[in-house]
């Protein structure tokens, strides 16, 4: 077996059993989890040091997979993604069918379609959203590369994958954008 196909598999294991991983993404390193899971999720809170009325970010991979989590998608939504040419997440108004730790007190949810290949397979091997929040302790900077990432965090996560770590390119987190109810966007980030 290819490493590629071993770091899937090693991942979606330990997500099928609560776990949290640490993953190459479209943006910078992050911890995950299964976005469905209440366990794994207070795990990941834990690990990263981070209250969990602290809004996560969910990674999902297509307008179809989008639809099940928010109540009132915008008819336009297709070309209004369109729009960005940069890895960009959307905090979208009236998030259903998600643990209750994971929607903000306005109901809102902050969810990224990736398109990172590496991500894109997590989600379709475990069937369900994940959880993407950046590899730090809360209140630290975020990594822009994998030797960022604190040896202290890497050793509470159930898997540290292999895919890309070598890569010293810095990256950056994603754009945030927050969608108004004129369908207009406010940008957060």
């Amino acid at each position: 077996m290819n490493p590629y196909e071993t770091d899937i598999q090693q991942a979606v294991t330990a997500m099928r059993q609560h776990g949290v991983i640490l993953f190459p993404g479209d943006t910078i390193w992050g911890l995950g989890c299964d976005a469905t899971d209440e366990v794994a999720i207070a795990r990941l809170a834990k690990i990263k040091q981070r209250a969990l009325d602290k809004q996560f970010v969910i990674l999902m991979t297509d307008l179809k997979q989008l639809a099940k989590y928010i109540a009132a998608p915008p008819p336009n939504l297709e070309w209004l993604l369109q729009q960005f040419d940069q890895p960009t997440t959307i905090v979208y108004p009236q998030a259903i069918n998600l643990p209750n730790a994971l929607i903000a007190e306005d109901g809102s949810i902050a969810i990224r379609l990736t398109k990172d290949p590496f991500s894109r397979s997590l989600i379709k091997r475990i069937r369900q959203p994940i959880i993407s929040t950046s590899a730090n302790f809360s209140g630290e900077p975020s990594p822009t590369c994998f030797a960022d990432i604190p040896q202290a965090l890497k050793d509470r996560v159930d898997y540290v994958v292999n895919w890309r770590q070598e890569e010293s390119e810095a990256r950056t987190a994603s754009a945030i954008m927050k969608l108004q109810s004129d369908g207009s966007f406010l940008k957060l980030r």
